[in-house]
């Protein structure tokens, strides 16, 4: 009997990588490792080179700055880029097709969002955290999602991810506009001629990506010195960048700049720019914190609206919806599987985090409260989102 040809060790090594690289729920796994490496040394002997290189300024930023307002405009761009897709060639290219996650996106916004507010009525300065629990992590969520396998149908896939680029959406528009400092009128005008020259390089068909990138790294800089948060020149350069499709409709990487540029980021993204962000941002030192940081109003308002709020929000908008015949059941789901969903769509680590920092920038005890309050509504949303599914059958009857 012949032997069973064995596959070299370097390269069975290579393609291991690469599955991991290529799996979503790896992205989640390294930034939970990221978050968790970050709490460890916030509360070890490190904490204090840690906190310290943080705060060293490299040029006119802190490091914490740069990696706040320079890799993460290149996280929204790869989200721009990937909101675009999904508009013109992807799951929300109709209106039928986005009935169904924008309400469910909008319901996920808004609840959690009055939770918040609910709890910190009367205080306006935890009141500027408002749409921290509004948001969702895809990376996280759509990991756990990953890691059930096909207890899941793909359909709950599809509409988590539809929901939360709507999500993400929502999130680039609320720090756009809630979350700008003071405007520097004369950048901001030289800011959206670039953008315009931009949007010129596309309508004139360019498709080599060198001169958008060019350009969009100049209006990062006018973006950051006009007042304006810097990430939101990420996701305009994004919207600049030419979609084409094959003939018969298919993605071309060779000939579509937006795809080739979506391919090239994912792995630096998921694995080096989200962890990076990870890691600088949940280190929260316990030292000083008292048992009260936990039932804070701030604290409960972000754990309760992730948790509560965007249950109430996704499975109650999406439920109607149904209800109403607005909208379908994903093929093959059933309410378990919605319900499920949407528990999971209460793991808000990375845009909430985000948020956060820009909302309470300069107050640590309250971005440390923030920080508490998004890893337990987080976890606790990614533990009862998981067992619902779990329990729920491999395929429901669809809803009548």
């Amino acid at each position: 009997m012949p032997d069973t040809p064995v596959m070299p060790v370097s390269r069975r090594a290579r393609s291991l990588l690469r599955d991991f690289l290529s799996n979503s729920a790896s992205g989640g796994m390294v930034l939970m490792a990221a978050a968790a490496l970050a709490l460890i040394i916030a509360n070890s002997p490190l904490a204090a080179p840690y906190f310290g290189a943080l705060e060293t300024y490299l040029g006119p930023l802190s490091l914490l700055h740069w990696i706040n307002d320079g890799l993460m405009a290149v996280f929204f761009l790869l989200v721009g880029l990937e909101i675009k897709r999904e508009m013109l060639d992807g799951q929300l290219a109709s209106w039928g097709r986005r009935i169904l996650p924008g309400l469910a996106a909008a319901g996920g916004m808004a609840a959690p969002a009055l939770i918040y507010v609910a709890f910190n009525a009367g205080n306006a300065t935890t009141l500027r955290g408002w749409a921290i629990p509004a948001a969702t992590d895809i990376a996280f969520a759509l990991g756990v999602l990953a890691l059930l396998g096909s207890r899941v149908p793909a359909s709950m896939r599809i509409f988590l991810t539809a929901l939360a680029i709507l999500d993400d959406l929502g999130a680039v528009a609320i720090i756009a506009v809630f979350y700008t400092g003071d405007i520097a009128l004369p950048y901001l005008g030289l800011a959206a001629l670039v953008a315009a020259a931009l949007f010129g390089l596309n309508r004139a068909g360019v498709v080599r990506l060198l001169p958008y990138l060019l350009l969009g790294a100049v209006l990062w800089w006018l973006t950051l010195r006009s007042g304006v948060h810097a990430t939101v020149a990420g996701v305009v350069l994004a919207f600049t960048i030419p979609l084409r499709n094959r003939p018969g409709g298919a993605d071309d990487l060779a000939a579509s700049p937006l795809h080739r540029l979506e391919h090239g980021l994912h792995v630096p993204v998921a694995f080096a720019i989200v962890p990076i962000f990870g890691f600088a941002n949940a280190g929260v030192s316990f030292d000083g914190l008292t048992a009260e940081a936990l039932v804070d109003p701030l604290t409960l308002g972000v754990a309760l609206g992730l948790l509560v709020g965007k249950l109430i929000g996704v499975f109650g908008a999406a439920a109607a919806a149904i209800r109403l015949g607005w909208a379908e059941m994903p093929t093959g789901a059933g309410w378990m599987h919605l319900l499920g969903t949407a528990l999971l769509c209460g793991i808000g680590f990375t845009m909430s985090l985000f948020i956060g920092m820009l909302a309470f920038e300069g107050e640590p005890l309250l971005q440390a409260e923030v920080k508490i309050g998004i890893l337990i509504g987080s976890m606790l949303a990614g533990l009862a989102g998981a067992s619902v599914l779990r329990l729920a059958p491999r395929r429901e009857a669809q809803p009548g």
